[in-house]
């Protein structure tokens, strides 16, 4: 029998009917879209704002002296300050767009990381992204610099003790997530920061999963950097954006050099534009930053205190739908999570799972998650993962448990 749907489920499911694709047939059936983690739906009014600009508003920006280059420079920098909104930046000069969130980190580390030298570290967790990892080994191949990562206990809880144990005189930089892409874990990143600032580190925060599922407010979390994916916020591809703290911001040298990013240019010296424009070299995804700021307008008109609660419904429903089933183990038990269920079923690799699944419409994740280290310390090789959003509801909980019972049986493993 279907669990009975709560009232504030109730109040979220007409979101569904916002998205065209989920209205649509997978292999003849119903589409589960359970994938979030990896890349969220857009609503109509994001897809149609996209039309719309470049119906309307196309032109390059910051450079013509005409109307509609005015016009989009306009749109543009709404959508800068639709970012500052979402995380309650002082100002909207502290947001740099990017592609993301991995570009993001890049930024980082390849301007206020060139300071490095030998002996300086970097610490990282065990439950990060490849992308707040690898440009980290990259920059310490470069300076010298050593990174360091702090453990994950049993249930996928940062180990706190040992990150506090691993700050030193040398911490110049720690990276951390706000939520886990892998387990869903959230860690308590205002304190965390004050442990770094009180050894004289920086912090930069990766929020690729956690603004889409909650209120983030930098000035409150305190951290010197955060950055996120427009993507993962019903947001168009290949935007995103990086706050960075007034103060750090002033004294960053460039990253990219070209158009838009200059002030005066000679054969003898070129001198840069000051702020975010400083680091979008030559021309920027107008659309996408436009459109990406659509996007916050949409989620933040649906409230994100309702969309994490929401979340948590189905989250809690999940988790213990499955717990019930033979054979299946959760991985990431952490007190505080946000919507994403990691598991294993014995006897089935999470690819064969995944490919069974998506026989009944079901769209999970299978894999390491861009995060192999984690799977090392849990010795697996990968996960199955279903991720939430504003748009599901119990219907997807059924389908991903009866898909799991199919693979179940046809791999001869049901109890």
């Amino acid at each position: 029998m279907n669990a009975p749907v709560t009232a504030l489920e109730a109040s979220l499911l007409d979101r569904s009917a916002d998205f065209p694709i989920l209205s649509q047939a997978v292999r003849g059936k119903r589409l589960a879209y359970l994938d979030n983690g990896a890349t969220t739906q857009k609503p109509s009014v994001v897809i149609d704002a996209l039309t719309e600009f470049y119906e309307h508003s196309n032109a390059n920006i910051h450079r013509g002296v005409h109307w509609l280059s005015q016009h989009a420079t306009d749109r543009y920098e709404e959508g800068r300050e639709q970012v500052r909104r979402l995380l309650n930046a002082p100002k909207a000069k502290d947001i740099i767009f990017t592609r993301g969130t991995t570009e993001s980190i890049n930024l980082v580390a390849q301007t206020w990381g060139l300071q490095l030298k030998a002996g300086d570290e970097i610490l990282v967790t065990d439950m990060e992204h490849h992308s707040n990892i690898v440009p980290w080994q990259l920059l310490c191949e470069r300076t010298g610099a050593v990174l360091r990562h702090a453990k994950v206990l049993d249930d996928g809880e940062l180990d706190v003790a040992d990150f506090r144990s691993q700050l030193n005189e040398h911490t110049r930089l720690v990276g951390l997530a706000h939520v886990s892409n892998a387990l869903g874990t959230v860690n308590p990143v205002a304190d965390l920061v004050r442990m770094a600032h009180a050894a004289g580190a920086l912090v930069l925060v990766d929020g690729a999963q956690a603004v889409a599922h909650a209120k983030v407010d930098v000035q409150a979390l305190d951290c010197d950097f955060y950055a996120f994916s427009g993507h993962k916020i019903y947001g168009p591809t290949g935007i995103g954006a990086l706050y960075v703290r007034s103060a750090i911001l002033a004294d960053l040298p460039p990253w990219q050099g070209g158009g838009d990013m200059i002030r005066t240019v000679s054969f003898e010296h070129s001198t840069w534009a000051s702020g975010p424009q400083r680091f979008e070299a030559g021309t920027a995804n107008i659309a996408g930053a436009v459109v990406l700021g659509v996007a916050i307008d949409y989620v933040l008109g649906v409230g994100l205190d309702r969309i994490a609660a929401h979340e948590a419904v189905l989250l809690n429903e999940a988790t213990e739908r499955m717990q019930a089933l033979p054979g299946v183990r959760i991985i990431g038990t952490a007190p505080h999570k946000a919507g994403i269920l990691s598991f294993l079923v014995d006897d089935i690799h999470p690819h064969d799972l995944g490919t069974i699944l998506d026989t009944e419409g079901v769209a999970i994740r299978a894999g390491h998650h861009c995060a192999m280290p984690l799977m090392t310390r849990f010795g697996i090789p990968g996960t199955a993962r279903a991720s939430f959003a504003l748009y599901n509801d119990s219907r997807d909980v059924d389908a991903l448990v009866a898909g799991v019972q199919k693979a179940q049986k046809l791999f001869g493993v049901s109890r």
